[in-house]
């Protein structure tokens, strides 16, 4: 009996810590926080651990975090790798209990980061969908123009670009004469990143997500979509959504 116990007991800590326990890997303590995150109006101890790519590099190709709470009970959460892992903590869903938003970045060009949240309410782990893009489109058009179709924005955005002419014709995407040589459709990337936000009129928080569009190629920034989404009733839903030229 006493030598299944220790069995079991050493399952559940390589689970917990399976890269620290038995010499198997070299995990970092990233973060540490404290903060209630089950209700209990106690806050847990939230410790966010991460394994490097190869040695001397920011890159974390293993991220998890630990939630300790009372009684001996932890819960470990596994995210997705990146640079600069953190963790933010606001009642995103509106149950009375801070929610637990990961993010880190991707490195890449469009400045994009992955996301993760969880709610651990009543020592429960659930996760929460993070918002559905928008299905915005983006099209060139004959004259050096672009018209993109944003749900939530009454009307078309209509775009002169003919200051980016040369460019364009450098490329080949037009002629001249401003004919495009064939259907072109702008670049909309995926939601960048995220913040949280606190709303008016005491509702609470949300979320706003940043897109980004271009034109050609990606450096060819044309504006950013940004829309606050509220979570209610289960799902996110847009509240505001603007379009901001040249970001």
């Amino acid at each position: 009996m006493q030598r299944n116990i220790i069995l079991i007991m050493l399952i559940a800590l390589f689970s917990l810590f399976p890269n620290s326990v038995l010499g198997a890997g070299t995990a970092e303590t990233l973060l540490e926080y404290h903060n209630d995150v089950t209700g209990d109006g106690k806050p847990e101890k939230i410790t966010l651990f991460g394994i490097p790519f190869e040695s001397n590099t920011a890159f974390y190709k293993d991220v998890w975090v630990v939630i300790e709470m009372k009684g001996g009970k932890a819960i470990r959460i596994n995210y997705e790798g990146g640079y600069e892992p953190k963790l933010d903590f606001a009642d995103l869903n509106h149950d009375g209990v801070d929610d637990i938003l990961y993010s880190s970045a991707t490195g890449g060009s469009g400045g994009l980061y992955n996301y993760a949240l969880h709610t651990v309410k009543n020592s429960k782990l659930l996760e929460i969908p993070l918002p559905t893009p928008l299905q915005i489109e983006g099209v060139f058009q004959n004259g050096f123009k672009a018209v993109i179709d944003i749900p939530g924005i009454n009307k078309p955005i209509t775009l002169d670009l003919s200051g980016r002419k040369a460019d364009y014709l450098r490329l080949g995407l037009y002629q001249k004469n401003g004919i495009l040589n064939e259907p072109t459709e702008l670049m909309i990337d995926p939601i960048a990143f995220f913040e949280i936000v606190k709303m008016k009129n005491n509702k609470g928080f949300g979320l706003k997500g940043y897109r980004q569009i271009s034109g050609a190629y990606h450096a060819d920034g044309l504006g950013t979509v940004e829309v606050l989404w509220y979570y209610q009733n289960g799902k996110w839903n847009p509240v505001n959504v603007q379009w901001k030229i040249g970001r």
